[in-house]
């Protein structure tokens, strides 16, 4: 007999462990994956097409709500749990949730699910999502480059659509955006790595992913997502706190565990940090971690039209996962309306239609500035809708998408920028030393 499985997800993780554990595993049966933290991905299935020799048909994917109940209907014996961003506190409710329905509830550590390349890897993660991972990782693709490399990005998945076609998908063109119908969220990152040429994959298989990206690089990034472990082993793994979350370093999942194996942690933000918080963060992973070399950064925001902003009534559009599980009240679109003069920034929450109405009741914290919501067609509309609503002068894009080209907007869009700048150390010294290594 098969231990049945449950796979607690939110389309990314949950269906590369399934992938590299279960897939072929005669000692498991995945009766289904729960989903949660992204609107829209219940409901789907996970293709038979994908699912290997084992399943004769689709794996359903159902709310997480529904999970006690499929425990008991479906005789599940392991619920494993499979994303991200989660406090340890909310990790544990989970699992008091699965063990009162009777099954066993499981996480899955680095052994059973990280690949190895045949290529260097380095890994850039965080403690939460909204830490500054991506600028993190365009500045190595930048040192990298410059110094003779192929660098080819894996970016963390986020198969949101047909997960079909989102087996294996490579990005080095807008137009490659536009045929794979991608989501605002995809976009914001994928977009900066397209406009440096660079290459980008993503998607489901991260097996056929990797055996892509090693023919055309030197050197393989991996680009996390939330404060998501990486998939592939990497040779060095870099790790961003926020000071701005200070003690999340020590009390969320699985960015804690990032900080156990980091070798290198920026300590990012310290800019807009208090210096007490800083040094809190400092000492935590210092608790936790004595090897990792340590490194505080800035995270430098530029507006591209800053005469937009100054003395004008503004509305912020910021990062959707940094505000909503990320718990954020603000980002750099925020930052930008305070540095550079604006007279107001407006409140969104009145104008705010359909799912993105949803999305602040969802989370109160929100308060002035609006989340890039745009997981698919009709959100995406949704939120076009609530900023052309919107009574002010001017829009400032704290997101790396290009929302003036994505949305038809009836006011100006700035578009805000931010950079890694190290204080101390820098990551150039560190990355040189380490290929000197090798």
């Amino acid at each position: 007999m098969r231990t049945k499985v449950i796979i607690m997800g939110a389309a990314g993780r949950d269906f590369h462990n399934f992938n590299v554990f279960f897939k072929d595993n005669e000692d498991y049966e995945v009766v289904a994956f729960t989903a949660a933290q992204i609107p829209g991905i219940a409901g789907r299935v996970y293709p038979v097409e994908l699912a290997g020799s084992l399943y004769e048909r689709d794996i359903p994917i159902y709310q997480e709500e529904e999970l006690p109940g499929l425990i008991k209907e479906q005789d599940i014996e392991q619920v494993v749990l499979a994303y991200s961003d989660l406090s340890h506190e909310a990790v544990m409710q989970k699992a008091s949730l699965v063990l009162a329905a009777g099954a066993d509830f499981r996480l899955m550590g680095t052994k059973s699910t990280m690949l190895r390349s045949n290529k260097p890897v380095i890994s850039v993660c965080a403690v939460r999502t909204g830490a500054g991972k991506s600028p993190t990782s365009q500045k190595l693709v930048d040192l990298l480059k410059e110094k003779g490399l192929r660098v080819v990005v894996v970016r963390h998945p986020m198969p949101y659509g047909d997960l079909l076609k989102q087996e294996c998908q490579r990005f080095a063109s807008m137009e490659d955006c536009i045929l794979n119908e991608c989501t605002i969220e995809e976009r914001e990152e994928y977009e900066p790595y397209i406009c440096c040429g660079t290459v980008v994959y993503s998607g489901i298989n991260h097996k056929k992913i990797l055996s892509m990206a090693e023919k055309e690089a030197d050197i393989i990034i991996w680009d996390g997502g939330n404060n998501d472990l990486p998939f592939y082993w990497p040779d060095l793994h870099i790790v961003v706190a926020d000071p701005l979350r200070p003690g999340h370093e020590l009390t969320y999942y699985p960015g804690d565990v990032n900080i156990r194996l980091a070798d290198v942690v920026i300590v990012n933000k310290v800019n807009s940090a208090r210096e007490e918080d800083v040094e809190l963060v400092i000492n935590n992973i210092k608790s936790i971690n004595n090897r990792a070399m340590i490194i505080k950064a800035m995270s430098v925001i530029t507006p591209d039209e800053p005469e937009l902003i100054r003395g004008k009534r503004v509305l912020v559009v910021e990062d959707g996962p940094t505000l909503t599980h990320g718990g954020m009240a603000f980002g750099a679109g925020f930052i930008a309306a305070r540095e550079y003069g604006a007279k107001e920034v407006i409140d969104p929450r009145a104008h705010a239609v359909g799912s993105i109405s949803n999305t602040y009741e969802e989370f109160p914290h929100l308060g002035t500035v609006l989340p890039a919501m745009g997981y698919g067609p009709i959100q995406m509309k949704e939120l076009e809708m609530t900023i052309n609503a919107a009574e002010c002068d001017t829009v400032i894009a704290g997101t790396p998408v290009d929302l003036g080209s994505l949305l038809k907007l009836n006011k100006p869009v700035v578009k805000v920028r931010y950079r890694l700048q190290e204080i101390d150390t820098r990551l150039e010294d560190i990355v040189d030393k380490w290929l000197e290594s090798r």
